[in-house]
């Protein structure tokens, strides 16, 4: 009989109809595949179930998160090779049960179940989210998922996001610059947009950790309220604006944006806090804040953006993201999102893609994870700073091949006279 690796090896390639283009070590200590590639560890057979009772992506994912996988070698080398097969199909990929009507096919899965030895489907890790996917977007579900994601610990944040504290794309004079820099430059760059000056208010809507708050009371003088859902993130930067002398000038409030009502504000940041209203809920999103402006007010929409469909209902979140990372987090092509705003009322007056600033960046924090391993597994737990690894590498490919990407949307609402307020060239080009 062959080895593990050599039969395993053989089997994935008669069910996915193309060759591996990585190396296999099995539980054996076998190996087979193209030398001088990486090395996907399968430490055991445990693997193989997660894989046939969940084939593609979440089954990987859960095996991954639960140790039953590791890889030796460069992680971003093997999930480029691995893309084509696993998050690059497209929408004319067959699916498992159109797939399974060849007869390879068929007895490849046979295969794969002979390997794996019979027994029933291993639980989830225990970092998954298991929760049915209906009445999404409430005040109390936003507030569940929210605090899945966000507190998990200021301490881990702060070793994968560094000093900044700013937990959204950098925006990056040159690739070698620091991520601190970077983002200072990001927070500077949304202050200047929104035109800010001593005297306005402002309103950040996903405040986080109060960078944002913080930058724009401190430079340019305006009052901020900064709202969020998670309790770790508003004490941390509560705290924050203590030890900035800042109290009088930025206020921190525990608060979904639906109830915010103390208008209106001079100017509005939303800064990677879209991607979790909801496509059913997006519009109310932007009418709320429509109504909170003043007349020539301005709206900065940070937002991560997907490739559109060709049947926008055919959407499906992505299903490691949805069980381990942003639960009920749906992200939307861009111009849908500029359609929507101005349904609402906004008059959108400048897009800017910076997809290529949200690689270097995630590439940077995945760098701060790597270093702090030790210290990252010990505030948290293997499982999440192996998602956390995961889905920043995962997400940092996906903006390099435009995949995904990132826009800052300015937006006004205009008065009826139509004067915007905007200059006539209100960005050079280099």
């Amino acid at each position: 009989m062959a080895d593990a690796a050599s039969r395993l090896k053989g089997l994935l390639e008669q069910v996915g109809g193309t060759p591996l283009p990585v190396r296999i070590r099995a539980w054996d200590g076998s190996q087979a595949g193209p030398p001088d590639t990486p090395v996907i560890v399968v430490r055991n057979r445990r693997a193989l179930r997660r894989l046939l009772w969940k084939p593609g992506e979440l089954g990987l994912a859960r095996a991954w998160v639960a140790g039953d996988l590791e890889i030796e070698g460069d992680l971003y080398t093997v999930l480029g090779l691995l893309a084509g097969l696993i998050w690059e199909r497209g929408e004319d990929a067959r699916g498992l049960a159109e797939a399974l009507r060849d007869p390879e096919v068929r007895a490849g899965v046979r295969g794969l179940v002979r390997l794996a030895g019979p027994a029933l489907p291993p639980a989830p890790p225990p970092e998954e989210v298991r929760r049915p996917r209906r009445n999404l977007h409430t005040r109390r579900s936003d507030k569940r998922a929210i605090s899945h994601h966000y507190d998990v610990g200021n301490d881990f944040y702060e070793l994968v996001l560094g000093p900044s504290m700013v937990y959204s794309c950098a925006y990056w004079p040159t690739p070698d610059s620091t991520l601190e820099t970077a983002q200072h430059d990001k927070l500077e760059l949304i202050c200047r947009k929104l035109a800010l000056t001593s005297g306005q208010r402002l309103l950040d809507v996903g405040c986080g950790w109060g960078s944002m708050a913080i930058h724009a009371a401190r430079e340019h003088g305006v009052s901020v309220v900064g709202i969020t859902l998670s309790q770790e993130q508003a004490a941390y930067a509560r705290k924050r604006v203590a030890d900035e002398g800042l109290t009088d000038r930025v206020e921190i409030r525990v608060q979904d944006y639906r109830d915010v009502t103390d208008g209106p504000y001079d100017a509005i940041s939303s800064i990677g806090m879209a991607e979790h209203v909801g496509a059913e809920r997006y519009l109310e999103y932007a009418e709320h804040l429509h109504a909170l402006l003043r007349p020539g007010g301005r709206l900065l929409n940070h937002q991560i953006a997907r490739r559109p469909q060709r049947d926008e209902s055919a959407y499906q979140a992505d299903d490691f993201i949805d069980a381990y990372v942003f639960p009920d987090g749906e992200l939307a092509p861009v111009g849908t999102t500029v359609t929507q705003l101005e349904r609402a009322g906004f008059e959108v007056r400048d897009v800017e893609s910076i997809r290529e600033h949200y690689a270097l960046t995630l590439r940077r924090w995945v760098a701060n994870l790597e270093a702090g391993w030790a210290e990252a597994v010990k505030l948290t737990s293997p499982g999440r700073a192996r998602v956390w690894q995961l889905y920043m590498a995962a997400s940092a490919l996906a903006f390099e091949r435009n995949r995904i990407g990132v826009n800052q949307v300015l937006a006004v609402r205009t008065p009826e006279s139509g004067a915007s307020g905007v200059p006539l060239r209100a960005r050079t080009w280099g």
